[in-house]
C-alpha cells in the first residue's frame, strides 16, 4: 500500500502530519496533472489515535480506484487542547494542501498536484466533527461531506450531559475515573499535546484484562461521557463547568422540539465556544452532504445524524441519511463488512467522486 508521509505543520516542536494514498496511474501522465482528493480524519473521541487508526480501507481503495488521491490526517488531541486547537488543526491541513507549489512523487517517480477547487472531507465517528468543522471553517471549502456515525451534529443530549450510574456505552462497563486521574481537569492540564496516540491492546493471555486496551487513551471518550463532563473538555470550560451549567436546562426543558433545546444551549453558552458546535453554525454555505449511521449505535447515538440532516435541510443544504437498521458503532470495520456493507460502501464512494468529478479534472 503506497503511502506518502507528509509533515504539514508542527507546533511546540511536535510535527502533525498526514498520509497521502496517490490514485491508481496506468501510465505515466504526459503532464504534471492535479488532481481532486478526499481529506480523511479519524476517530477516538478526539482523545485517542492517529491516521492509521480505523482506516477505512474499503473507502480508501474505492477513491483512489477512481483516480482520486485519498488522505487521512493527524490532529491534535484532547484534552491537552480542546476543539478550538483542532479546528486550528483541520483548517492548516486545508490551507497546506491548497498551495500552489504542493507537489508529491510516487515510488516510480510519477509527480502530481492537488487541486485546490476539489477537495472533499470525510470522517468517522469524532472524525466527523473534524469533518463538519472543515466544512464550517476551511478553506478552500470542501465540496462535499462525508460524515460516518459522526459527532457534533447534536451534542446537547443525555449522552453528553447525565452522569451515568449503569451501563449506557455498548454494553461496556462503567470505568473506575480514578485510573484516568491524568485525563481529569486540572490534571489532564500538565499532559503534553499530541496528535499520534496509537491503538493498543493487552495480549490474550493478561492475567486481568485479556483483550483490553493498553493504551488509556482509548476509554477516555467513554469516561467524559460517563461523567457527563464531555462538553468541558471539548470547549476547556471547566471553571465553572460548562456541562454543569446546562445540565438543568436539559434536565428541566418543556420542550421536546430539538431545535428549541439547542437554541435554550445556545443562550447559555459564552459566544467564544459557539464555534466548536458545528450544530450551531450550519448554513446554507455548508457543502452538499452524506450521512450514515447505525440505528443501534450507542457510542454515537443516531440522533447525532438525524439533527444535523434536519439542521442541513433547514438551510437548504442537500443532505441524505442512510440509517443502516441494526448496524452498530464502527459498523465498517465488523467481520464481512465488506460482504455485508458493499453497496453502502460503493454508494458513499460515489458520492464523493460524483461530486468532484463535477468540480474538478478527475483522470
Amino acid at each position: 500500500m503506497e503511502c506518502l508521509d507528509v509533515r504539514y505543520k508542527q507546533v511546540d516542536q511536535i510535527p502533525i502530519r498526514l498520509d497521502v494514498y496517490p490514485p491508481h496511474f496506468k501510465s505515466q501522465p504526459d503532464t504534471y496533472p492535479r488532481l481532486p482528493a478526499v481529506v480523511y480524519f479519524h476517530g477516538g473521541g478526539l482523545a485517542v489515535g492517529n491516521r492509521t487508526s480505523w482506516f477505512p480501507t474499503w473507502l480508501k481503495d474505492r477513491i483512489v480506484a477512481a483516480g482520486i488521491v485519498f488522505i487521512s490526517a493527524d490532529y491534535r488531541l484532547i484534552p491537552s487542547c480542546t476543539v478550538h486547537e483542532v479546528t486550528d488543526d483541520v483548517k492548516d491541513v486545508f490551507s497546506f494542501l491548497s498551495q500552489d507549489d504542493l507537489c508529491f512523487k510516487t515510488d516510480n517517480s510519477t509527480l502530481f498536484g492537488l487541486d485546490p477547487t476539489s477537495l472533499a472531507v470525510a470522517g468517522s465517528s469524532s472524525g466527523g466533527y473534524c469533518a463538519y468543522l472543515a466544512a464550517l471553517y476551511a478553506s478552500p471549502k470542501p465540496k462535499a461531506v462525508l460524515g460516518l456515525y459522526a459527532t457534533g451534529g447534536q451534542l446537547f443530549t443525555p449522552l453528553s450531559l447525565v452522569v451515568k450510574k449503569e451501563v449506557f456505552y455498548r454494553k461496556r462497563e462503567l470505568l473506575d475515573p480514578q485510573e484516568f486521574s491524568e485525563f481529569i481537569y486540572p490534571k489532564c492540564k500538565s499532559l503534553k499535546s499530541i496528535s499520534d496516540s496509537p491503538l493498543s491492546y493487552h495480549p490474550p493471555t493478561h492475567p486481568t484484562r485479556p483483550g483490553w486496551w493498553a493504551n488509556p487513551r482509548m476509554a477516555v471518550a467513554r469516561l467524559y461521557l460517563q461523567l457527563g463532563l464531555t462538553l468541558d473538555y471539548l470547549t476547556g470550560q471547566h471553571e465553572p463547568s460548562l456541562s454543569e451549567q446546562l445540565r438543568p436546562l436539559l434536565e428541566t426543558s418543556s420542550s421536546t422540539d430539538p431545535f428549541v433545546l439547542q437554541e435554550t444551549m445556545k443562550k447559555h453558552i459564552p459566544s467564544v465556544h459557539h464555534a466548536v458546535f458545528p450544530q450551531l453554525n450550519v448554513t446554507a454555505q455548508f457543502p452538499s452532504t452524506f450521512l450514515v449511521h447505525g440505528s443501534v449505535d450507542t457510542a454515537v447515538i443516531p440522533e447525532e445524524s438525524l439533527h444535523m440532516q434536519a439542521l442541513l435541510k433547514r438551510a437548504g443544504v442537500a443532505v441524505q441519511l442512510l440509517m443502516l437498521e441494526g448496524a452498530d458503532h464502527s459498523f465498517d470495520y465488523v467481520p464481512n463488512a465488506e460482504g455485508l456493507y458493499a453497496s453502502h460502501f460503493d454508494e458513499m464512494a460515489e458520492f464523493l467522486t460524483r461530486t468532484l468529478k463535477s468540480t474538478g479534472a478527475c483522470r
